[in-house]
């Protein structure tokens, strides 16, 4: 039996690589009914009225991992809308890798913000565009996090990249909190469309945000797998996925160029006027 644990420790850790399932995976913890799943597990939907938004969050608690999902935006006019899919812990302190979809009105582009927070710090925003209509069919997000880098992708392209430099620049990291997976519908039109100039047209209402294939391949938190150790990391990659150790590759950084070249619309290393005493510390390295 003893010789059998690391075996049953290495299958814990990659049993939520499995075909998605949002019954044995998530549960729905607010909205009153306006969250559903469907398809026998396979799809959830959130939705918004001028009463109340929902959400859903994962089961498991999870330290490092790859978490993917299939999500198709609030079509037409989604202006003061938020579609959510992030990773957080809970408390001071807390940690978080933010995805955010900021609704615009028909016919003008949704805005993707991404945010890091470790240790209760965040200030870390960088706003894309996307190269295709979200609303319009299911598309792929991933948050892909382990000790040396957060990579955000979408359709696998990747998007960002944070890298560990907390040794080197005192920047923090997320490395020790375990975190879930969170995903929500509401309302934010005090700020999310056009700086809140442009409101949420409640005639418009339901708005309907749909998820599928919620795939998550990680360290359940407590695992030898999700003590955070190098070690356990390295030991078990050989027989798991790469993405304890994954960067990118001279395809990814050439693919990361590019959306950072033409579609990104803010970037917080860019802002001086928000930093006058100076860039932070991180953004002085390679991006790339």
């Amino acid at each position: 039996m003893a010789k059998l644990l690391p075996l049953l420790l290495i299958l814990l850790c990659i049993s939520y690589s499995a075909s998605a399932d949002f019954y044995r995976d998530a549960e729905i913890t607010w909205g009153d009914g306006r969250g559903k799943i469907l398809e026998g597990g396979r799809a959830l939907s959130l939705s918004l009225d001028n009463y109340s938004g929902s959400g859903f969050q994962s089961k498991k608690e999870y330290l490092f991992g790859r978490f993917d999902i299939q999500l198709k935006l609030v079509p037409g006019n989604s202006a003061g809308t938020v579609t959510t899919f992030f990773l957080s812990s809970q408390g001071a302190g807390h940690d978080e890798i933010d995805f955010e979809f900021l609704g615009n009105a028909t016919g003008e582009p949704y805005t993707v913000h991404t945010n890091v927070y470790a240790k209760g710090k965040g200030d870390k925003e960088q706003q894309f565009r996307l190269w295709f209509d979200p609303s319009s069919s299911y598309h792929t997000y991933s948050i892909l996090w382990n000790p040396q880098r957060i990579i955000f992708l979408v359709d696998n392209i990747p998007i960002r990249v944070f890298n560990n430099e907390e040794a080197i620049t005192g920047t923090p990291f997320p490395t020790s909190q375990p975190m879930r997976v969170y995903c929500s519908l509401w309302n934010a039109d005090d700020w999310a469309t056009q700086g809140g100039r442009v409101k949420t047209d409640w005639t418009k209402a339901p708005f309907v945000a749909s998820y599928r294939n919620f795939n998550i391949n990680g360290c359940v938190a407590g695992s030898q797998c999700g003590s955070g150790s190098d070690s356990n990391l390295k030991a078990e990659g050989a027989n798991n996925n790469n993405w304890r150790t994954q960067g990118l590759d001279a395809n990814g950084r050439n693919r990361l160029r590019w959306v950072q070249q033409k579609y990104i619309i803010y970037n917080y290393c860019s802002d001086s006027k928000r930093f006058p005493q100076g860039i932070p510390a991180e953004c002085k390295r390679s991006r790339f």
